[in-house]
């Protein structure tokens, strides 16, 4: 493990397990900072390979894979969080895995995910644990009828879940196998203005730095935009970006951390999730700061003093969905626009094929 003070010097490797958009763009950070990728990826020509050093094309949890993994890196750091715990383990028995492993073990099911905010006093939406439809009867009781039933583990961009909406009278039987008989938490359903996120980074010697909070919207589950600066009171700012930190020293953690919030009418927050990975709703970090949220996590994974989070500009990030990839002409064409694709060969419905970001000029937080 990396200790305060030590670092990986540039020509070092960084492993990364995952080759999706958020691998491509550590990669590039990683490169301008002089350190070379290695990816664990099973598909061959993932957006992260295409400017990474070397591929490893397996399985995430494939033994060999992940000794070859362990044998050329400085330090192995994550793109995704449903890496499987037991290969986060098994690296990190050979060498250094950033975040720690712990991290991935709490945000893969969200009732300990839950159990672990509430633990350190932060304030999440009711919930309760459902393993069947007699379950689901009782939380939806507890509830008044209503709520979000969501499976524990794996699912992302609204994937895995189902609202329910005055439901006391029944109506949801054979809901628990068609949510493929797997274990589900019920949340109930909560009235907020709006959502942000804030992106949060601990080094190596636990220092914390946290960037400006971002106000995003979602359609059909996916993240469709995030604007900086969010629509909220700077007390509400600063609980926010406090409850993040909270976060990070709870874990011990190392790295960028993305925290998702409800803000309530009163101004006041509940934590939605997290995810122990640089986040979709940071990418504006890289056209409107000096130090993006990717070059923040390498420099965390690798030792070096954490960046600067001041933003030079306010900015709207916007995810290129599916056929949105075809704006890309008239997008370079406009002036303060970044616009980054994630080498994807082919646009479907619901796909993420890049985001782009338009600088503003900046007004006082």
């Amino acid at each position: 493990m990396l200790t305060p003070g030590s670092t990986i010097g540039p020509g070092s490797t960084i492993g990364i397990v995952g080759g999706g958009q958020l691998g491509r763009m550590l990669a590039m950070a990683a490169a301008r900072l002089g350190y070379r990728i290695a990816v664990l990826e099973p598909q061959e020509d993932c957006p992260a390979a295409q400017v990474a050093n070397r591929q490893i094309v397996a399985a995430y949890d494939d033994p060999a894979a992940l000794a070859e993994l362990a044998s050329i890196s400085a330090v192995v750091t994550y793109e995704f969080e449903n890496v499987p715990v037991e290969a986060a383990e098994a690296l990190a028995a050979r060498v250094p895995v950033l975040p720690p492993p712990r991290a991935l073990e709490v945000s893969q099911d969200r009732l300990v995910e839950k159990q672990f905010l509430n633990g350190i006093d932060i304030a999440t939406a009711p919930f309760l644990a459902v393993d069947g439809d007699a379950g689901l009867a009782s939380a939806l009781q507890a509830f008044g009828g209503s709520g979000v039933l969501k499976t524990r583990r794996m699912g992302y961009d609204g994937k895995g879940q189902r609202v329910f909406r005055n439901m006391l009278t029944g109506g949801y039987a054979g809901v628990f196998e068609a949510m493929g008989s797997v274990p589900l938490i019920l949340e109930g359903l909560i009235s907020f203005e709006r959502e942000i996120s804030v992106i949060g980074a601990r080094g190596a010697d636990g220092k914390v730095k946290t960037y400006a909070p971002a106000e995003n919207v979602h359609r059909d589950g996916i993240l469709r935009s995030s604007t900086v600066p969010a629509a909220i009171a700077p007390v509400t700012a600063t609980a926010a970006r406090d409850a993040t930190a909270a976060i990070l020293e709870a874990l011990g953690y190392v790295g960028v951390i993305g925290v998702e919030f409800f803000v309530l009418d009163d101004g006041s927050l509940l934590a939605n999730e997290m995810a122990p990975r640089v986040h979709n709703s940071g990418h504006w970090t890289e056209a409107a700061c000096t130090v993006s949220q990717f070059e923040q996590h390498i420099r965390a994974v690798a030792g070096l003093p954490l960046g600067e989070t001041r933003r030079h500009s306010d900015c709207v990030m916007e995810n290129l969905i599916g056929d949105d990839v075809a704006l890309m002409p008239q997008l370079v064409a406009e002036p303060d626009v970044m616009v980054h694709l994630y080498g994807k060969a082919q646009a479907r419905p619901g796909r993420k094929m890049g985001h782009f970001t338009r600088l503003k000029d900046m007004v006082a937080d």
